[in-house]
């Protein structure tokens, strides 16, 4: 007699939250895991940049140069290095264990919004209120980028790089994927302006949030609309979307003080996380496990499927 398969169990959410770090920055504009997940970047309206350990929540390293706040950062593969951009137009890359200013790039013509490394790390990616995207070699002395995408009509508000691969979200209301290795131009149009945009883990689709309080999960290739996910408040702010580490859920920020967590496939609400009073301003997943960052007003949280042992339950076992 064969005995039904046992139902898979449903993936578990980070719904426990493990700590509050007061990152006395000002105002958190974003909060970014690193490559491997054991360090957060904190981006702050007092024109710094942290380096957090996770774990523990320490400071381990703050990195001052930028002239007003910083609004994005990304740490490259290796963890020898950071870039960040800020309402300053430029973008500073950055001797994670020094902490000083390897290169300062200057060329845009408005606040830099967005920035991330390639994979290789040999190149840092940035987005513009100047509706520009700059590509810029990060082995040359050379002041001037390599390549200067300037196909979006408004600001740029977010990117992402994925191989070959770089995905922009502009406030025209467009998303834009380039194949860079084709010299290729893919543009989807969504009527309201974009604030977010990030691959999913597969590669197979996209996913965009934008102010008309709407997430949409797109089929990259065909640009068919796969889901729609609504229920949150994004109407004034520039806020982050992602999906989890094995793509079973999307998430987005909302102004309501919550994060929330729809089912990809059903698009049903699975979690609506309360972060707190104010907008949640960023959020990160782990690459890998079921962990969460949020940024809310000067503070970072930490998210974990399950609360941590204390001292004293690790003692007692």
């Amino acid at each position: 007699m064969a005995f039904p398969e046992p139902r898979p169990q449903a993936p578990q959410l980070p719904q426990h939250l493990l700590r509050t770090i007061d990152c006395q920055q000002g105002a958190v504009r974003a909060v970014r895991f690193n490559a491997d997940g054991n360090y957060l970047l904190s981006c702050g309206s007092d024109k710094s940049l942290k380096l957090w350990s996770v774990s523990r929540g320490t400071p381990l390293k703050t990195y001052s140069g930028h002239g007003y706040e910083v609004l994005d950062a990304d740490g490259s593969y290796d963890n020898s290095h950071l870039c960040s951009c800020s309402s300053d137009k430029t973008v500073i890359l950055w001797d994670v264990a020094t902490g000083q200013v390897t290169r300062k790039l200057r060329g845009h013509a408005g606040k830099v919004n967005c920035v991330q490394f390639n994979e290789e790390a040999t190149v840092i990616l940035s987005g513009s209120l100047d509706g520009t995207v700059r590509c810029w070699d990060t082995r040359s002395r050379r002041f001037e980028p390599i390549q200067v995408l300037d196909e979006a009509r408004d600001s740029v508000s977010s990117l992402k790089v994925a191989q070959h691969e770089l995905l922009t979200g502009s406030v025209d209301g467009r998303v834009r994927r380039y194949d860079l290795r084709m010299g290729q131009l893919h543009v989807d149009f969504i009527s309201s302006p974009i604030t977010c945009v990030c691959f999913s883990q597969d590669g197979q689709c996209t996913l965009s949030s934008s102010l008309d309080s709407t997430v949409r999960l797109l089929d990259k290739s065909t640009g068919e609309m796969l889901g729609e996910y609504s229920g949150h408040k994004m109407k004034g702010y520039k806020l982050d979307c992602c999906l989890s580490s094995k793509d079973t859920h999307v998430l987005s920020c909302s102004e309501d003080g919550h994060v929330y967590f729809w089912d990809l496939v059903e698009g049903s609400l699975s979690l609506k996380l309360p972060v707190g009073k104010a907008v949640v301003q960023s959020l990160s997943f782990h690459p890998t496990e079921t962990c969460l960052l949020t940024a809310m007003e000067g503070r970072v949280q930490v998210w974990g499927a399950e609360p941590e042992d204390t001292e004293e339950d690790a003692a007692a076992t």
